[in-house]
């Protein structure tokens, strides 16, 4: 009797087909993936042009300028006190009284100095009696020289004593040395002050001096009677004008600066000594630059460029008259290949970048030297997604700063 033996397939067989069927599986997937990705990206919208702002290249005249920070200081400034100790009994000033020269601010006791006083003047009037009878005495020679010249000394004597005397008296009344604006004022009467004591400060406000500073380079575009212009935090819509009254003689020999000094008309009297002032110095003739907002330069370690709008047809212009400069003719023959999305009309703004030299600045402006044409319309804001031929949608209802003297904004 015969045995029938079935062959079963071997498992390395087996284990075969299955990594097929995997794989299998897997390119289907990968296949079906790559397909809808490629329709997702066939069917999306190229994005939309970026929003810039702009602005066009115009001439400016510009006054070259020192700047510095300066320290107003009053023309005639003082803390007044007195060199003896007494007691208050009359205060004639009033916190931020305008005084006048000479005028009574601070009265201490001085009844006794005063009664002294009189007794000094009374001796004083019975020598000069005594005197005059000496004269007439000594004129018939009743009376020896020296008992005139006795009486003659007498009468100095007396009349040094009373003058002494009416010092004394002076010092116990504080006057106002010049005519100026009082501060506050806290002594009250009854108080009793030591001598040295602080009892008001009085400055004199018009007109004012404003204190700088400027590098010894610049001393040579330094005359006095230049024009110089304030601009104060406390007053941002106003500019103080006065000119330059002293320089220093000496540069400091640590900062190698050189202080000067500038006189400002203050009739108001609202600059007051202590305030700091941002201070601007003609200096030379205007000159005229081609001027553009800060913002519109874009400062790279290759150098400085600027992107210029211009119209698609001008920009593929420009483009050609590149590649015919270059002399690339197999390139220039290659037909061009149609890109995706929407075709861009040839009216459509597009960007160009454009290599600039700048020169001063003034403010938020900046001089552009070389690189540029006075008309040409540049981007202020908005660059950082930009590259040559990329297209632009222009929105100017706001402007990045322009002015040649800002003030801090507070909001």
């Amino acid at each position: 009797m015969q045995t029938r033996i079935e062959e079963k397939p071997s498992t390395t067989k087996r284990m075969i087909v299955m990594i097929l069927a995997v794989l299998g599986l897997i390119a289907v997937i990968a296949g079906i993936k790559v397909l809808s990705i490629m329709r997702m990206m066939a069917a999306s919208k190229p994005p939309p042009p970026a929003v810039v702002s702009t602005a066009k290249a115009a001439y400016q005249d510009w006054q070259p300028e020192l700047r510095a920070v300066g320290t107003l200081r009053a023309v005639r400034g003082a803390d007044l006190a007195l060199d003896v100790a007494g007691l208050v009994t009359r205060v004639n000033v009033k916190s931020g009284d305008e005084v006048r020269g000479g005028q009574l601010l601070l009265q201490l006791r001085d009844s006794e100095d005063i009664a002294l006083l009189h007794q000094l003047e009374a001796a004083a009037a019975l020598a000069e009696v005594t005197f005059a009878r000496a004269k007439e005495q000594l004129a018939v020679q009743v009376i020896s020289k020296a008992d005139y010249d006795q009486a003659a000394a007498d009468l100095k004597a007396k009349q040094a004593a009373v003058a002494q005397q009416q010092v004394n008296v002076a010092k116990k009344q504080l006057r106002a040395p010049f005519a100026g604006r009082a501060g506050i004022v806290t002594i009250n009467p009854g108080a009793y002050l030591s001598s040295g004591t602080v009892i008001v400060t009085l400055q004199q406000l018009d007109p004012i001096y404003v204190d700088f500073h400027l590098p010894q380079k610049d001393l040579a575009e330094l005359r006095t009677g230049q024009k110089v212009a304030l601009r104060l935090d406390a007053f941002p819509d106003r500019t103080f004008e006065g000119t330059l009254s002293a320089i220093s003689p000496k540069v400091d020999s640590d900062t190698r600066n050189v202080q000067v000094e500038a006189k400002v008309p203050n009739p108001d009297r609202v600059l007051t000594p202590g305030m700091f002032a941002n201070v601007s110095v003609d200096a030379g003739a205007k000159q005229r630059y081609l001027t553009l907002p800060q913002t519109a330069v874009v400062y790279n370690p290759y150098g400085e460029t600027v992107f210029v709008v211009i119209p698609k047809r001008e920009a593929d212009r420009r483009q050609a008259a590149a590649a015919a400069a270059a002399d690339d003719p197999p390139r220039e023959q290659q037909p061009k290949k149609p890109g995706k999305g929407p075709q861009l009309a040839p009216d459509a703004l597009v960007v160009q970048q454009a290599f600039v030299t700048s020169g001063p600045r003034r403010g938020d402006q900046v001089a552009i030297l070389k690189g540029l044409e006075e008309g040409v319309e540049v981007v202020t804001s908005g660059q950082i997604k930009l590259k040559s031929g990329s297209p632009i949608r222009i929105d100017n209802s706001v402007q990045p700063a322009n002015s040649p003297n800002p003030t801090p904004q507070e909001h």
